[in-house]
């Protein structure tokens, strides 16, 4: 069956970014990237590298790179990886259309709790929009090795239409409707992420990482079924699946800014280098509002906005977590 989305665009130019465009074009395919930074669109465009975001990976000479949204309007389908904070603005100079928009970048919104496809439908409310998450990292990806991820739609037949089109001898797309669990599951297991990076830069043993990553898939999956999420989502590569190789692994930059963190250094200094965006410490005080509004309990979420902002100690917060009320488990 021939896939109505061949022509793909790329929307940001960071790591994540790259290496789905790379995904696209492995193959000869034309893939149209846009880049904020001049520097890596002239890089790609002349060298078929990008040393600033994802130096040693080899890109295709069917990748060129724009920094003009409107070269990506005649693209059938655009991947919109830009940080959340910056979502909103870029979404509002794309060049107008009927492409699908799918989501691959992982947040929530401070001020509206909005969510990318919340912003999407907003902004673009006519376009088709699907969201992409899952266990991934670029550089990985970029270098073909095997990986399954989510790809979520409202509308089932998109989802599967865009899973096809996605989908590589080793690149798996899991199609669902479950657009919300995979929000969900994005946003939260990067703030779970900077949480396990500070055990292991602490020092506080794999028992204590162990114990956290059960404890914050229980405070992912209470935000999300309060949200309208389904569990096997939550449970799935979405969720669970993302959260157990962004909180075992310094690769995440999530986990390597709690390393940071962990140490004693300030997230100011560690986020300074603008090749690393931690998505968690945008989300982390954002989740935590929307939690409270909801009355949704989140004590390690809560813990990692608080570090983040430098207003508690890391022994401090450890103290606070282990001296809460006893209660039994599954709540």
């Amino acid at each position: 069956m021939t896939s109505p989305f061949s022509n793909f665009g790329v929307v940001g130019g960071g790591a994540w970014g790259t290496a789905l465009a790379q995904l696209l074009a492995a193959e000869g395919a034309p893939v149209r990237l846009w880049a904020r930074e001049e520097e890596v669109a002239a890089a790609i465009n002349a060298e078929h590298r990008n040393p600033l975001f994802l130096p040693g990976a080899a890109l295709s000479p069917s990748l060129t790179a724009t920094g003009n949204l409107a070269d990506l309007a005649g693209c059938d389908a655009l991947l919109v990886v830009v940080p959340v904070p910056f979502l909103r603005a870029v979404l509002a100079e794309l060049p107008a259309g009927e492409a699908p928009l799918i989501f691959c970048s992982k947040g929530m919104e401070a001020g509206s709790f909005a969510f990318p496809i919340d912003i999407a439908r907003d902004l673009a409310p006519g376009r088709p929009h699907a969201v992409l998450s899952g266990p991934t990292f670029a550089h990985e990806v970029a270098a073909g090795l095997p990986t399954a991820i989510t790809l979520a739609a409202d509308d089932a037949a998109l989802a599967a239409t865009i899973a096809r089109a996605l989908a590589r001898p080793h690149f798996r797309p899991y199609a669902s409707t479950d657009v919300i669990g995979a929000e969900i599951g994005g946003a939260i297991k990067n703030i779970l992420a900077i949480a396990c990076g500070i055990v292991d830069g602490a020092g506080l043993g794999l028992n204590a990482r162990a114990a956290l990553i059960s404890r914050g898939f229980a405070e992912m999956t209470r935000f999300g079924l309060a949200r309208g999420a389904q569990a096997e989502t939550l449970a799935g590569l979405a969720g669970l699946g993302d959260l157990v190789l962004t909180c075992t692994s310094s690769n995440s930059r999530n986990f390597a800014l709690g390393q940071g963190l962990g140490r004693g250094e300030t997230a100011d200094t560690l986020m300074a280098d603008r090749r690393t965006v931690a998505e968690g410490a945008f989300s982390a005080p954002v989740v935590a509002a929307a939690a409270r509004a909801d009355g949704i309990d989140m004590p390690i979420t809560d813990a990692v906005a608080q570090l983040v902002a430098g207003e508690i100690r890391v022994g401090d917060a450890v103290q606070a977590l282990l001296s809460r009320p006893l209660r039994t488990e599954g709540r």
